[in-house]
């Protein structure tokens, strides 16, 4: 098997220039319900705030692409294609790039999570099929994976959360060395930083892009959690506790930053809503941090926009995307730039 990095193709840091935002037009009822319209409008409000930094393309069904294209802006392509649901982090391709720039994408298997999503057949094709619009080589992958599960720092190192990972719905009798290896091989990866613990009720399982992100080589941001009775507290301590000890590819101990998470929110069922301020989007010279109407919203822009002084940092409101189950990083792609 030829894999991405037998051809030297590597995934690069989120802070490297993208050429393109994809995401993709919430369309599933049963997951969206009376708040189909309020997600709609958030999505069109992170495309038009990204496509002022770099362009951005939305998916959409082909009987809903009308109606995509009259809430996003004239600057937003919108293509017609078949989808089940709207994470573009986890069912897009993760792009790679080689030493020459040259674009690939890698195809992880999609099983809904573990099979936690009702309907999945359209969004376990779609990075192939994005793949085949681009015209760019696809590279299938042998586990179940999602982008989010993953953040690197562009120099070999990656952060993963067991707790998604490792499910016995997604890698039955995989353990951690066999997942080193595929990320070794289809993202370049030399060192994996496990965190054991993902946000209490995350619907993915326990995704990576909710609780910790590298913020430059070196130097990780974290969420915690100050209050013992909170059902996150004993992990985030844990995730913390992991991070301070940990040294990436290069042999350096990390820089922490820590973010403290916002007050817990239910959804009228008592489900724990996922609203976590790591769950942002570096576009091109800008940062898209998430707000809850929280009284942390404000330390939270402070720590991010301080982390990338090179960047605009701008407020999004996130309350409605997390009743999806996801935030803005989860609802975006980004395909890297040629180096």
């Amino acid at each position: 098997m030829i894999t991405p990095r037998a051809q030297g193709f590597a995934m690069p840091a989120e802070w490297a220039p993208h050429s393109r935002c994809w995401l993709a037009w919430p369309c599933r009822p049963e997951l969206w319900g009376e708040r189909m319209a309020a997600a709609r409008k958030a999505y069109a409000e992170v495309a038009r705030t990204i496509v002022q930094y770099e362009p951005v393309t939305m998916i959409a069904r082909p009987e809903l692409a009308a109606e995509a294209s009259l809430h996003c802006s004239q600057g937003i392509s919108v293509l017609p294609l078949e989808h089940d649901d709207s994470w573009t982090r986890d069912t897009a391709p993760t792009f790679v790039l080689d030493r020459t720039g040259a674009l690939a994408g890698v195809d992880w298997r999609y099983n809904g999570y573990g099979e936690r999503a009702p309907a999945f057949d359209h969004d376990a094709r779609l990075a192939e099929a994005i793949c085949a619009r681009l015209e760019v080589p696809r590279f299938a992958a042998p586990i179940v994976f999602e982008g989010g599960a993953v953040h690197v720092d562009g120099e070999g190192t990656a952060l993963v959360c067991a707790a998604s990972a490792l499910d016995p719905k997604r890698n039955p009798g995989l353990g951690r060395d066999q997942i080193e290896g595929v990320l070794a091989d289809y993202l370049g990866v030399a060192q994996v930083i496990w965190l054991e613990h993902g946000f209490e009720g995350d619907v993915t399982g326990g995704h990576i892009d909710n609780v910790a992100c590298f913020v430059r080589p070196g130097v990780v941001m974290v969420l915690t959690c100050r209050d013992a009775a909170d059902g996150n507290f004993a992990g985030f301590q844990d995730n913390l506790a992991r991070l301070r000890g940990g040294r990436d590819a290069a042999g350096r101990e990390l820089q922490v930053i820590e973010v403290e998470q916002p007050a817990p929110r239910s959804r009228p069922d008592g489900r724990r809503l996922t609203t976590s301020y790591i769950n942002f989007y570096l576009a091109n010279g800008a940062v898209l941090v998430p707000m809850f109407d929280d009284p942390m919203d404000d330390a939270a822009y402070d720590a991010i926009s301080a982390a990338f002084p090179d960047r605009y940092a701008l407020q999004i409101d996130a309350s409605d995307l997390v009743y999806g189950g996801g935030g803005i990083h989860c609802i975006t792609q980004q395909q890297p730039a040629p180096a």
